[in-house]
Parts: C-alpha cells; sequence; structure tokens
C-alpha cells in the first residue's frame, strides 16, 4: 500500500552571499527570512506541514505562484531534504517534475534509456525490452542511436517523454499536466499519460489549471507562503478560491 505522510515537515534555503549586516536587516523584515543556529540568513521554503495521503488518492497542490507547490513535490521526489519534520514516501516514486532531468547530453538516446534503466534496478532484459519501448513510442528514428544535443527541442521532449513515462510507479508526482510536441504525438501522449495516472496508487499533481484538477483530483491542498492553508475535497476547495 502506497502512503506519504508529513509531520511538521519544514524546509529552509540559505542564503551563502548576504553577509553585509545592513542587508540583513533589510531581509529579515520578511516572515519567511531569519537566520539559523550558522547565523546564515535562510528563507523558510516550506514550514510546519501535516498531512496523509493513502492509497488511492488523487491529490492537487494549488496556490499561487511561490506558495511552494513544486518545492513540495521535490521534497517528496527526495531532491530536497527537509530540515525538520518526518517526511515517509511508502512506494516507488515516479517524478514529472522536470522529465528531462538526468539526461546526459554527450550520450545518444539508447545509452540515456539504458542508463535510466540500470539506476532504476533492471535486469538486461528489462533495460532492453525499455529501450526497444522508448524508442517506438519516441518516433525518433536513427537520432536515438546519436548523442542528444545533436535532437531539435521537439525531439528532445519526445524522447524525455517517452522515458519518463515508460515505468509504471506507485506515487506519481506531476508539475503541471506535461504535454508537449505536434498533434499527432500530443493524442498518444494524452492517452499515455492517462494510463500512467490510472495506473498510479497515489498522484500529487502541482498545477494552476483548474479544469485539470476538476478531472482529475479527489482533493485538493492550497498552499500560500510555504503552509498549508486548506486542504480538502477538490471541489471544495476550488469553490473557496472562487474557482
Amino acid at each position: 500500500m502506497a502512503a506519504i505522510e508529513a509531520s511538521g515537515l519544514c524546509l529552509d534555503f540559505p542564503f551563502y552571499h548576504l553577509g553585509a549586516r545592513s542587508l540583513k536587516k533589510r531581509l529579515l523584515g520578511g516572515a519567511r527570512l531569519h537566520t539559523d543556529e550558522s547565523n546564515r540568513v535562510v528563507v523558510t521554503a516550506l514550514r510546519n506541514l501535516d498531512f496523509r495521503i493513502t492509497t488511492g488518492e488523487r491529490v492537487a497542490l494549488v496556490g499561487p505562484n511561490g506558495a511552494g507547490k513544486t518545492t513540495l513535490l521535490r521534497t517528496l521526489a527526495g531532491v530536497y531534504e527537509p530540515v525538520a519534520g518526518r517526511l515517509l514516501v511508502d512506494g516507488q516514486i515516479g517524478a514529472l517534475i522536470d522529465v528531462a532531468a538526468g539526461m546526459d547530453p554527450e550520450s545518444t538516446g539508447r545509452e540515456n534509456v539504458m542508463l535510466r534503466g540500470l539506476y532504476r534496478g533492471l535486469s538486461d532484459t528489462e533495460c532492453a525490452a525499455l529501450v526497444e519501448e522508448v524508442s517506438a513510442f519516441s518516433g525518433i528514428g536513427d537520432f536515438f542511436d546519436v548523442p542528444i544535443r545533436t535532437y531539435s527541442a521537439g525531439m528532445g521532449v519526445r524522447l524525455a517523454f517517452a522515458l519518463a513515462t515508460a515505468m509504471q510507479p506507485q506515487v506519481l508526482l506531476m508539475d503541471e499536466w506535461f504535454l508537449a510536441g505536434d498533434a499527432a504525438f500530443m493524442a498518444k501522449a494524452e492517452e499515455r499519460l492517462a494510463r500512467l495516472v490510472g495506473g498510479a496508487d497515489i498522484l500529487v499533481i502541482a498545477t494552476h489549471d483548474f479544469s485539470v484538477v476538476r478531472r482529475w483530483c479527489t482533493r485538493a491542498i492550497r498552499m500560500e507562503g510555504g503552509v498549508i492553508i486548506a486542504d480538502g475535497p477538490a471541489e471544495e476547495i476550488l469553490a473557496a478560491m472562487g474557482a
């Protein structure tokens, strides 16, 4: 059973080059800026978050820019480490936050797919199957065997999307509803993404698109200034936001 549980979750980002005392004094007027025990100026990105997400839930993170939605997603994915509190993510994670993250531009598409498969602990047979599946879905033909730094932007998107959505996770983390490419590719990408979402035990998506929330999510967590200000059924949260 997949689950996500956070208790008193906090995340700070330090500013390493703010040494001037007068500048510190001006900055510390903001509620999210303070000094830590090492006397560094830090910004509180997430503050005292408490929530639990269980199998079957489809959760939208909503709120204005700078609310902490993507930061929370990256924390759930293990990109950022909390400075306080407790976080448990039980289940294999798939993150569609930056689909091109971890791609080596000097390696070929085939090599990038093989490396991703090995990183995920797949066997040689499973890696070979992954390579064939990604190659077929991306539709980039002979470019699959040349360095990806030579790709057009469209080919790069096709490969990144095909690879990012090739393995079904238990916990799917998404930053916005990702679709790109020409009309034909977008049509099959929509179908593939819907299948990925439907197969996940848990979905957490940060989005400004309320139509995506209404279509896919049963619950919404509203964030502002790095804190949770509302958590409940998606329609109730959207109605409270005037959406």
